[in-house]
Parts: structure tokens; C-alpha cells; sequence
């Protein structure tokens, strides 16, 4: 099951279920809250790290073991109980209810693999293995997690606002447009130097300017 489509889901507002509440069912539980999820953690015990998020009021925690019906309503739910029979019974009611549902470390009972994730602000790298290797995976994320710092995120923020600023009065055609972003981003390693010394509008004015003000020439761009 090498799960070959990658998504990237909006769960805002949306009831997700974990099933657990063990160190792995922590980790999983605030990725969901990371992502705006209403969490509902169901398990007899939790760590002191999610009973800490309870007390906070930050999700909602059911004290017992899982339950058939406990997936109502539900979007998405996280298996993370050690018990495999567990395991089993989540992923059939997430089938019966069309509830997406990964199991940790047993893909036989998962929709999806949950990848490593590399975050810098609205930038945002998913490396999987298609569950095969997730070792490899978290080995890879620590890596980039290290050669990435904190200007990619600030790039991003800019190159959004200039974006939006300058997209309603564009007076090129498409294929100009896109050649003029190519320029910008051809300046890559220049743009992230200047962002790692806080020269963050000098970066806006020079982006803004490359897409305004550049003058005009034939392009062979296709996308």
C-alpha cells in the first residue's frame, strides 16, 4: 500500500478522533491542534502532556477506551493504541462511516501514511516513504529541518504579499508575469541572505520592483 497521492488537508473546525494516549498519541494529537483541529483524545490514561492540553482546554478527552461510535461526526481519526484488535475496530467503523483513518506503524489499517513534516511558517515540506521507511523519513526531515531556517518562512510572508498586492494590477500577459517570478526566484540565495539580516523590506522593494517595474520581453514560458 504505497499510498501515491499526496494531499495537504484543511481540518480547521473538523472533529478528529485519537484513539490512545501514550507518547505517540501526544505527538499525533498536537499536530492536529497545530493544524486547528477539534481534537478529541479517547483513552482511560493520558500523559502528563495531554492531560496538561485538557486542563488548558485545548481538546477534549474521553476517559475510556475506544468504542464503536465513537467516530461519529468525525473527519479523520489517528489509531495510536497499542492494542492492534484496537487497531482493527477503528479502521472497520472509519470504513462503515467514511472516516479517514491512519494506525500507527500498521499500515494494513490506514487510508493515509502521516509524513514527516518540515514547517517554516506557511512553507511547508511533507517527506514519506509511503510508510515503508519511516525511519528514513524523520532522518531526511531532521536534515532539512537543519539547512532551512527561519528566512524561508519570512520569503514566503513576502513574496505573498507582493504577490497580492501586485496580481489585481497586472498589465502583462501571463507569460511575461510568469517570466518576471522566474527572475525573482533566480535571485533565491540573494533574497534569503538579505532576509537572514532582517532586510526584510528592502527584499519586498526589490521583488515588488522586478514584477512591476521589469521591462517587457519575449518569453517561451509554457506554464
Amino acid at each position: 500500500m504505497p499510498f501515491r497521492y499526496p494531499v495537504a488537508l484543511e481540518l480547521s473546525g473538523r472533529r478528529c478522533v485519537v484513539i490512545g494516549g501514550g507518547g505517540e498519541a501526544e505527538r499525533k494529537a498536537r499536530a492536529l491542534l497545530e493544524a486547528e483541529a477539534d481534537v478529541v483524545v479517547i483513552a482511560a490514561a493520558v500523559t502528563d502532556g495531554l492531560g496538561d492540553l485538557v486542563r488548558r482546554g485545548e481538546l477534549t478527552h474521553v476517559t475510556r477506551s475506544y468504542e464503536r461510535g465513537d467516530l461519529a461526526g468525525a473527519f479523520l481519526v489517528i489509531a495510536a493504541d497499542g492494542d492492534r484488535a484496537v487497531r482493527a475496530a477503528a479502521f472497520a467503523e472509519a470504513e462503515a462511516e467514511r472516516v479517514l483513518c491512519n494506525a500507527v506503524d500498521d499500515v494494513e489499517y490506514c487510508h493515509f501514511a502521516v509524513p514527516s513534516i518540515v514547517r517554516r511558517g506557511e512553507l511547508l515540506l511533507a517527506i514519506s516513504t509511503g510508510g515503508r521507511a519511516p525511519a528514513l523519513a524523520k532522518r531526511l526531515r531532521r536534515r532539512l529541518t537543519a539547512e532551512l531556517g527561519w528566512e524561508w518562512e519570512a520569503l514566503v510572508d513576502v513574496l505573498g504579499e507582493v504577490r497580492a498586492e501586485t496580481l489585481p494590477v497586472r498589465t502583462v500577459d501571463f507569460a511575461t508575469w510568469a517570466d518576471r517570478w522566474r527572475a525573482v526566484l533566480d535571485r533565491e540565495d540573494e533574497l534569503l541572505g538579505l532576509l537572514a539580516e532582517g532586510r526584510i523590506e528592502e527584499v519586498r522593494t526589490r521583488v515588488r520592483a522586478q514584477l512591476v517595474d521589469a521591462p517587457c520581453r519575449s518569453s517561451r514560458s509554457t506554464y
